[in-house]
């Protein structure tokens, strides 16, 4: 089973340890994590190591967390598996800026500093606005969106059928939860997040991240990436702006996603980043899809014995 789509963790997936027994197994790890020191100007790898939570779980320090988290795995399951063959890559939220880097768009410092400042403006944006989430449980799209429209709230996250995010401001997300009911969905769930990611709120985020985008110098991906705003693969530079800029106020459609890549003949998926999320997720877009889950040096010791055989 040599060839395998690339699947990066987003934001919500950190922990606090993530990453160290890469550091402490691999050079080449240790050697990425001293790079990504330098190239932000801070410690991220102490802090996804050693924490405090409370530090990691801000916006500024887990997106870059998670993007370095997700290449140190793909470059120590590459060393083990020299003939794994990546055929397409794709990532939730954040985790789209990793997959770029993996599929050769930017280079690894690059793509760093860009996440590192995506996260900066998006932590920016929720300070200066007061917004919140809610998870809905057992609601068809549809449903959702009538939901959504009602409530004055926008739609983030299609993760999966039956579990759709709405973002908004926080009286309106309130309103969403209180209404779910009468809009024929199970459950809603306010969510303990920073703000309203993926929602109009984000809008000044969007703004400075167009900029710095601007100024970033794409190659074209060497694999097919499926990105998350419009759910098809991305080439051009341009196009490849205009979906990561969208993306920040934009619907992730991942369900959408994972079955882009199936469409393609692909069922074989490698989850890079903490916590197995990503896996739950494709399991319930689809029962058939295999995935194998890297986020610390006991997964990946399973993932290279099965990947190897």
């Amino acid at each position: 089973m040599s060839q395998i789509v690339l699947l990066f963790s987003g934001q919500g997936a950190q922990k606090v340890g993530m990453g160290k027994d890469f550091v402490e197994a691999s050079p080449a790890a240790r050697e990425m994590a001293a790079k990504a020191d330098e190239a932000l100007g801070f410690s991220i790898s102490e802090i996804m190591f050693e924490g405090p939570e409370e530090e990691l779980t801000k916006t500024s320090r887990c997106q870059p967390a998670l993007y370095l988290h997700g290449l140190m795995a793909l470059a120590l399951i590459s060393e083990r598996l020299p003939k794994l063959t990546p055929v397409a890559a794709a990532g939730l939220s954040l985790g789209e800026f990793t997959a770029h880097a993996a599929a050769g768009t930017f280079s690894f410092e690059d793509g760093l500093r860009i996440v590192g400042k995506r996260g900066a403006f998006m932590e920016e944006a929720c300070l200066a606005t007061e917004g919140a989430m809610a998870a809905l449980i057992g609601g068809e799209e549809d449903q959702v969106r009538e939901l959504a429209k009602a409530a004055d709230v926008d739609v983030a996250n299609l993760n999966a059928p039956g579990q759709i995010v709405l973002s908004g401001s926080s009286a309106n997300i309130d309103i969403a939860v209180a209404k779910a009911k009468e809009f024929g969905i199970r459950r809603a769930i306010k969510l303990n997040v920073a703000g309203a990611y993926h929602s109009r709120l984000m809008q000044s985020a969007q703004d400075k991240l167009a900029v710095e985008l601007a100024a970033l110098t794409f190659q074209s991906p060497k694999i097919p990436v499926v990105c998350n705003y419009a759910a098809t693969t991305v080439s051009e530079s341009a196009e490849i702006r205009t979906m990561l800029e969208n993306q920040v106020t934009g619907s992730v459609r991942w369900t959408a996603s994972i079955q882009a890549l199936i469409a393609m003949g692909h069922r074989n998926f490698l989850e890079l980043g903490p916590g197995k999320i990503i896996a739950g997720l494709v399991g319930k877009i689809d029962k058939d899809a295999v995935v194998h889950s890297v986020d610390d040096i006991a997964s990946l010791e399973a993932a290279v014995e099965a990947l190897g055989k």
